[in-house]
C-alpha cells in the first residue's frame, strides 16, 4: 500500500475502530431476537390490533413481555450452560418423534412467515421507490441469502445489530401525530372492549406473533455461536468460574432486548390506533397496507418512518427464520451447523436456509396468499410453543441437563404462565366461532 492510499485509509480505519467498540456491538443475540419478534408480519398483527381496537389493546404488551422474556432467557440459558442449541438438548432428553414433529411443524410454520415477510418488504419497496413489488422481493431474498452463505456471521451480525435501531421509527411516528397520553395509560391498565370472539382472536394473534417457536431455536443457537467466537469459551457446565459474569450477561441481554421489542410493538399498536382507529380505518391485510394508510393521516414523514421501519426488520427477521429452521434441522440430523462455517463445510445446514428462502420467494408466485400463509404460520406456531414450552421448563429444570445451573423459580413461573396464556390462546383459535 502506497503512503498515500495509508494515510487515505486511516480516518476509515480510525472510524471502525471506534463503531466497533461502541457498547451496542457488545450486545449479544437478545437484542436481536427481540427485534427479529417485530418483523413485518408481526408489525401486521401490531397495526391490525391499534386499527381495529384502538387504545384497548395496549394491555397485551405489559403482559406480554415478563412471559416472552422468561421464556427466552431460558433458551439462552439452555444454550450457554450446555454449549448446544435447543435442538440438540431435546435430542439428547427426549424421544425421536417429540423432536421430529416439532421441528417439522416448526420448518413449515418458519417457510410460511418467511413468504409474508418477504411479501410485506417487497410491498413496501414499491410503495418508496416504485419498482415492481417481485422484482424487489426477489432482490431482498437473495440478498439475504447470500449474505448468510458468504458472511461469516462475527462480521454480518454487527451491522443486524445497527439495524436494530429502525425499531426506533415507530416512538418517531408518535411525535408527528396528536397522542392522548392521559387516555393512553387509562386504557393500557384498564381497557374497555367487549370480549367477543373477534376481541379473542386479536388476543391470539398478538400473543403468537409475540412468543413463538422459531425465537427459541435461534437464541439458543446464537448463544453457542458467540460462545464458540471467544478462543478459549467453552460450556458453563464446564467451566463454572465464568458462569456468574455470563448468566448475568444473558439476563441483562435477554430482558433488555424483549422490552425494546415490547415497547416497540406497543407503540406500532398506538400509532395506528392514534391514527387508523380515529380515522375509521378498521382493517389492515399487511404491514404496507398500515404505512400507506398513515400517509395522509399523519403526513409523508410518518409513512416514511413507518415503511423504513418495516424494511429494516424485515432484514433482521428473515435470516432469524431461516437460520432457526436450519439449526434445527442440522442438530436433528446430526449435521455440521453455524453461520460461521463456510457453505462447504456445512451444506445441510446452508441448504435448509437457502431451501426454505426460495420456497418463502416462490410463494410470491403461486396461488396461495402470502396473508393466508402468515395465518397459517400463526396456527403452526401457537400449536407448537405451548408443548416446546413445557420442554423448555423441563430442560431448564433437570441437573442432567443443566448441572448446577438450573433455572430459578421465578423464571419457572412466569413460563408456566406463558405456556397457560398460550394454551388458553391455542384452544380458543381453534375453537369454532
Amino acid at each position: 500500500m502506497t503512503a498515500r492510499k495509508a494515510a487515505l485509509a486511516r480516518p476509515w480505519r480510525r472510524l471502525w475502530r471506534r463503531i466497533k467498540a461502541h457498547p451496542l456491538a457488545r450486545i449479544g443475540p437478545g437484542l436481536i431476537t427481540g427485534v427479529a419478534d417485530d418483523d413485518p408480519s408481526g408489525i401486521a398483527t401490531y397495526s391490525q390490533a391499534g386499527a381495529q381496537f384502538g387504545l384497548n389493546m395496549l394491555w397485551t404488551m405489559p403482559l406480554a413481555f415478563p412471559l416472552m422474556a422468561a421464556v427466552q432467557s431460558m433458551c439462552a440459558d439452555i444454550g450457554r450452560v450446555t454449549g448446544k442449541g435447543l435442538a440438540a438438548n431435546i435430542k439428547d432428553a427426549f424421544p425421536p418423534a417429540v423432536l421430529r414433529t416439532v421441528v417439522l411443524l416448526l420448518l413449515i410454520a418458519n417457510i410460511l412467515n418467511i413468504a409474508a415477510d418477504v411479501a410485506a418488504m417487497g410491498e413496501v419497496s414499491e410503495l418508496i421507490t416504485g419498482l415492481n413489488r417481485h422484482l424487489m422481493t426477489a432482490c431482498f431474498v437473495f440478498g439475504i441469502l447470500l449474505q448468510q452463505m458468504f458472511i461469516p456471521y462475527h462480521r454480518y451480525v454487527f451491522f443486524l445489530k445497527w439495524l436494530t435501531l429502525s425499531l426506533l421509527a415507530y416512538t418517531a411516528v408518535l411525535f408527528t401525530v396528536h397522542v392522548p397520553w392521559e387516555e393512553v395509560a387509562l386504557r393500557t391498565v384498564w381497557p374497555r372492549f367487549t370480549p367477543d370472539a373477534n376481541a379473542a382472536a386479536v388476543v391470539v394473534a398478538v400473543f403468537g406473533t409475540t412468543i413463538s417457536p422459531y425465537l427459541f431455536f435461534w437464541q439458543a443457537s446464537e448463544e453457542v455461536e458467540d460462545m464458540l467466537a471467544v478462543k478459549g469459551s467453552i460450556a458453563l457446565v464446564r467451566d463454572q468460574r465464568s458462569a456468574a459474569p455470563e448468566l448475568r450477561r444473558i439476563r441483562w441481554d435477554t430482558w433488555s432486548g424483549m422490552l425494546y421489542s415490547d415497547l416497540t410493538a406497543y407503540f406500532i399498536m398506538l400509532a395506528t390506533a392514534v391514527t387508523l382507529h380515529t380515522a375509521g380505518i378498521a382493517h389492515i391485510d399487511t404491514a404496507s397496507q398500515a404505512a400507506s394508510a398513515l400517509r395522509p393521516l399523519a403526513g409523508d414523514s410518518a409513512y416514511l418512518l413507518f415503511a423504513l421501519g418495516i424494511l429494516g426488520v424485515g432484514l433482521i427477521g428473515v435470516p432469524v427464520l431461516a437460520g432457526s429452521g436450519a439449526y434445527a434441522v442440522s442438530e436433528v440430523m446430526g449435521w455440521k451447523e453455524g453461520l460461521e462455517r463456510k457453505v462447504r463445510d456445512a451444506r445441510g445446514f446452508y441448504s435448509i436456509i437457502a431451501v426454505s428462502m426460495l420456497l418463502g420467494l416462490g410463494i410470491q408466485y403461486s396461488p396461495i396468499s402470502p396473508m393466508r400463509a402468515l395465518f397459517w404460520s400463526a396456527v403452526i406456531n401457537g400449536v407448537v410453543a405451548v408443548p416446546l414450552m413445557v420442554v423448555i421448563i423441563m430442560l431448564v429444570s433437570k441437573k442432567s441437563v443443566m448441572g448446577a445451573f438450573t433455572a430459578g423459580r421465578y423464571l419457572i413461573i412466569l413460563a408456566w404462565i406463558a405456556t397457560v396464556v398460550m394454551g388458553a390462546a391455542v384452544a380458543r383459535m381453534l375453537m369454532p366461532s
